[in-house]
């Protein structure tokens, strides 16, 4: 299984930002898909997840200001991040696994990451 995410870059505080994971290879639809961020000199945070019945789970520190979305026929999950702040700077990973998990080494397969950053 390849992860693939894309659509970070550099926005101003209070932009929105959308970033997008494309899955190839031999993943099941009913693997739970996420996506974590990690931000220099921390632990890497749980962001969101969403099953393939479209039931999710957000992180208290984005709640209210991402979504996450998922396309089952294309593989693809889709991370709506609204009201951006300079704390959400970070590099975003897409990961795929098996339990409905907001933890990190729960994921079985992640992506590259992707870069987020944030200017007040």
């Amino acid at each position: 299984v390849q992860l693939q995410a894309s659509g970070g870059g550099l926005v101003q505080a209070g932009d929105s930002l959308r970033l997008s994971c494309a899955a190839s290879g031999r993943i099941e639809s009913s693997y739970v898909m996420g996506w974590f961020r990690q931000a220099p000199g921390k632990e890497r945070e749980f962001v969101a997840c969403i099953l393939w019945n479209d039931m999710q789970r957000v992180g208290d520190s984005v709640k209210g200001r991402f979504t996450v979305s998922r396309d089952n026929a294309k593989n693809t999950i889709v991370l709506q991040m609204n009201s951006l702040k300079p704390e959400d700077t970070a590099v975003y990973y897409c990961s795929a696994g098996s339990d409905f998990s907001s933890i990190a080494r729960n994921y079985r397969y992640w992506g590259q990451g992707t870069q987020v950053t944030v200017s007040s």
